[in-house]
């Protein structure tokens, strides 16, 4: 087996691992300055929309000697407005000119003529009316809206409300991040943008639900115990799926990675920008955002029930009464710990470090059945 392989399994088994929660607050404070960023970024340089969202023209002109910087410079000085230059397979220019009045695009055509050297009947004009970009804009609202009410109820139901409020903040921080990076670059937003921002909120809720599933499945009837706290559980549950949410976005990753540094930076592909950009980013952000920030905020939330409190007392307690005898909790196996009503404890043990040999519970050691391990 892998060293990446054994790993995983020593996380999965509870062997080793790594205390997320307990750091919480350090993940907290690396999200809100990178938030703040993006804030910053979005509000000081906006967002570069594409003609799909305000407006403008799309001029394609046959083959011609132009390069493509002299062609912006003549798009910009007949439009006064800034122009997008690509230079086309078969030799031509495609010229976008964003926020341009469509009344002007005949005399934008015809200066373009001119300047390029090119006949004004052999340059096709697409023209696209700033209330369609207002409507395609509002559309895009929506569907991000929806989407994020129906991830909410949906995690309500299948989990609980805490786990829904965890995820809605790991997905606005996401949206955040992602728009703030496409702020900073300057990249333009075009609806392949939108495209992507949609795909990676999917990508990250698939990874959070990931972590929820094996928490609500190693949290039933905790109280009925006194050896782990929620914390601990929710470390356990973030440990268990690591190595696979790193698979997965290395994945990922990889394939974006060549689309928007190869197509997009080194062929020149620029058109591959706009969702290989949001894609990255992402990604990158929602496999962060799924460890770092919606696991340890369920945790939080929990942890301020009555019941999480009481249970964490008691837990506490039993280890300072442990420690005053000189003993070991975690010297026992797990299967000697009987619960209050007399029944055996499911202790699969969630303290990360080095935790020695433990006797580990059946499939069937769950909730009121009993621990392999357990003498009868």
């Amino acid at each position: 087996m892998s060293k990446l392989g054994t790993l995983g399994a020593r996380l999965h088994r509870g062997e080793i691992g790594y205390d997320f929660v307990g750091k919480r607050k350090l993940w907290y404070g690396i999200s809100i300055l990178i938030t703040i960023t993006a804030i910053v970024g979005l509000a000081v340089r906006g967002l570069n929309m594409g003609i799909e969202f305000q407006g403008g023209a799309v001029f394609t002109t046959e083959r011609t000697s132009i390069s493509v910087s002299q062609a912006e410079e003549f798009a910009e000085e007949a439009s006064g407005h800034d122009a997008i230059v690509q230079k086309l397979g078969n030799g031509g220019l495609r010229i976008q000119i964003a926020g341009t009045d469509t009344g002007k695009s005949d005399q934008i055509k015809e200066e373009l003529a001119r300047d390029l050297k090119v006949d004004a009947e052999k340059i096709n004009a697409e023209l696209v009316g700033p209330s369609w970009g207002d409507q395609i804009a509002n559309k895009a609202w929506q569907g991000l809206g929806i989407f994020m009410v129906l991830v909410v109820i949906y995690l309500a139901i299948a989990f609980e409300w805490r786990m829904a409020a965890a995820a809605l903040v790991a997905l606005i921080h996401d949206i955040t991040i992602t728009v703030g990076v496409y702020a900073l670059v300057g990249f333009e937003v075009t609806p392949g943008t939108v495209i992507g921002l949609l795909t990676i909120l999917g990508y990250s809720l698939y990874d959070t639900v990931v972590v929820f599933d094996s928490l609500k499945e190693q949290s039933k009837d905790l109280t009925k115990q006194t050896r782990w706290t929620y914390s601990e559980v929710a470390d356990r549950s973030i440990n268990g799926t690591l190595v696979r949410s790193i698979n997965t976005t290395v994945v990922a990753l990889l394939p974006v990675a060549g689309l928007l540094f190869i197509g997009g930076g080194v062929l020149g592909a620029g058109m591959l920008n706009d969702i290989s950009l949001s894609l990255f980013v992402g990604l990158a952000a929602g496999a962060y955002s799924s460890i770092f920030i919606a696991t340890p905020l369920v945790a939080d939330l929990k942890e301020r029930e009555p019941q999480m409190k009481a249970l964490k007392k008691r837990v506490l307690a039993k280890r300072a009464a442990a420690a005053a005898k000189g003993e070991s909790l975690d010297a026992a196996p797990a299967a000697e710990e009987p619960y209050d009503d007399e029944d055996p404890e499911d202790a699969t043990p969630a303290v990360v470090g080095p935790r020695g040999t433990r006797t580990q519970p059946s499939s069937r050691g769950r909730g009121r059945g009993r621990p392999s391990g357990k003498r009868r």
